[in-house]
């Protein structure tokens, strides 16, 4: 027996999912995965029987619900939902889908609004951190329309500040999850040196000259054996960081830690035929996003970079030099810019700007029947 279930989609920065209000979620824990899998259309390469779009970067889901405790206004869990697995990843956290957090909020009567900016103190319950989101109001309603423009995303918007604070140690618990800031991993072909960071979201980072690339490959120039071996080692980081066993941790630990590959400025062509040049840049980078290149950059990777930035003896040592607090990150649809506070010389916050609005607002179809934490009418 189907049923239908109130649902927003919403683009969050470079990445679209759907939200869902926490009373509207199965009442057992136990069938949330079998839940968004349903209404995302999992397993299945083009989820063509649910709202999934067929890629990691639009397979994401965001539950969201007023929080109880005075220092949050509103708890949010995210959920990256697998495309060919019967299987739903809550281990990290998304930066970009965080950025439509507040709107949702906003919108939903969630946060009492504040013209003309609203503040939204975002507790997102994957990674036990605070986010801080700060949304543009205008006559009641959560500003769509602005001049603020993000590499990835066509066209203009409002822009909408995150402050990731005291994001260290986010899923593992540890700012460097394996003790020390550099490892070595050794893969059926060679022993490379990685720096796993847990920052906003765990990351392994390798650098491109290590692992036979320039660091400006875009998505589509990266062969299934380039992809065969980053995956290899990100399993092996994996299983370092206690997430799954190597053999298993494309299954059970898909999303974390993200493989990262960096690389010193140089000047590139991004997807979009725009010339880059290495004076505008600090970083080059390059993200897997569920095995697949990433089209632009995690927020949550561009955090922990950005943290790993000011780090020493990792492997990004040698090829950064910080000589202020905007730090700019290449990535294959553009420039990225981060923001540093410090406080008695210690980073207190890291903060991006990104852009999000509502697409639809209606009611998805499941093909199961589930007892809700609300029933609805």
């Amino acid at each position: 027996m189907t049923m239908k279930v109130p649902v927003v989609i919403m683009r969050g920065g470079t990445s679209k999912g759907v939200f869902l209000n926490h009373q509207h979620m199965p009442t057992n824990p136990a069938l949330w995965e079998e839940f968004l899998l349903d209404v995302m259309g999992s397993p299945d390469q083009r989820q063509i029987d649910g709202l999934g779009g067929a890629n990691s970067l639009t397979s994401k889901a965001a539950i969201i619900k007023k929080s109880d405790s005075p220092a949050f206004d509103v708890e949010y869990t995210f959920a990256q939902v697998s495309i060919d697995h019967q299987m739903v990843d809550f281990k990290g956290n998304c930066g970009n889908i965080s950025s439509a957090v507040g709107p949702y909020a906003i919108e939903q009567g969630m946060v009492p609004i504040k013209e003309p900016v609203t503040k939204v103190r975002i507790y997102n319950t994957n990674t036990k951190k605070l986010i801080i989101a700060e949304v543009e109001v205008e006559n009641g309603q959560v500003k769509a329309e602005g001049n603020c423009s993000i590499p990835g995303v066509p066209g203009t918007g409002s822009p909408i500040y995150l402050s990731f604070t005291q994001a260290e140690g986010a899923v593992t618990g540890k700012l460097f999850p394996t003790g020390k800031p550099v490892d070595m991993i050794r893969t059926a072909d060679r022993l490379i040196p990685v720096s796993i960071v847990d920052v906003a979201n765990p990351l392994v980072f390798v650098r491109a000259k290590d692992v036979g690339l320039k660091g400006t490959e875009l998505p589509m120039e990266y062969t299934p054996d380039k992809l065969k071996e980053l995956e290899e080692i990100r399993s092996i980081a994996a299983e370092m960081c206690g997430f799954a066993d190597r053999k298993e941790a494309a299954l059970k630990s898909p999303a974390v830690p993200k493989m990262t590959i960096v690389a010193s400025p140089a000047n590139y062509t991004d997807r979009t035929g725009v010339q880059r040049q290495s004076a505008d840049i600090d970083i080059v980078i390059r993200m897997m996003s569920m095995q697949k290149p990433h089209q632009a950059l995690a927020i949550t990777g561009a955090i922990c970079t950005t943290a790993a930035a000011f780090l020493e003896d990792t492997i990004l040592s040698d090829l950064i030099d910080i000589k202020h607090e905007v730090f700019r990150l290449a990535h294959p649809a553009g420039i990225m810019e981060t923001k540093v506070d410090f406080v008695a010389g210690h980073i207190s916050a890291i903060k991006v700007v990104r852009t999000a609005r509502t697409i639809l607002e209606g009611n998805v179809f499941t093909k199961k029947n589930y007892a809700l934490s609300h029933q609805l009418a």
